[in-house]
């Protein structure tokens, strides 16, 4: 294995709660009105020190979508899921996008999120309110 090459983030960061990497910026937010198996996620216009797994259709609440699970380049934690496709017009938007779950992230203020107890495990994606 080579050498590995992370990049440092300055502002107010989202990292990997396992390993500390930075993942994203809090400038980067489009939204945060998605959710997940463990309770809400962040839709991100860009991520960093990601890699993405294999591409699959997945069912979400809001139709079939193409996506990859991204994986922390440090630690190999699967962290969220990067949109590659979506088959509806209305979900375009989300396309090149990367959702990271707010579980597997710490926040700018060094927050940790914890699953809420209540969350249905169904499927990934935003809410349609």
């Amino acid at each position: 294995m080579g050498r590995l090459f992370v990049l440092t983030l300055e502002g107010k960061i989202y990292s990997c709660k396992h390993c500390g990497t930075h993942l994203a910026l809090s400038e980067n937010i489009v939204s945060k009105s998605f959710h997940c198996r463990h309770g809400k996620a962040y839709l991100f216009s860009k991520v960093v020190n990601v890699t993405s797994g294999e591409i699959e259709d997945r069912v979400m609440m809001t139709g079939m979508h193409t996506v990859a699970d991204i994986v922390c380049v440090c630690c190999g934690s699967i962290v969220g899921w990067k949109y590659e496709t979506a088959h509806e017009k209305s979900q375009k938007y989300k396309e090149g996008k990367s959702v990271l779950e707010r579980f597997k992230i710490c926040g700018p203020d060094g927050s940790h999120y914890w699953a809420s107890h209540d969350t249905h495990v169904a499927g990934s994606d935003a809410d349609d309110v």
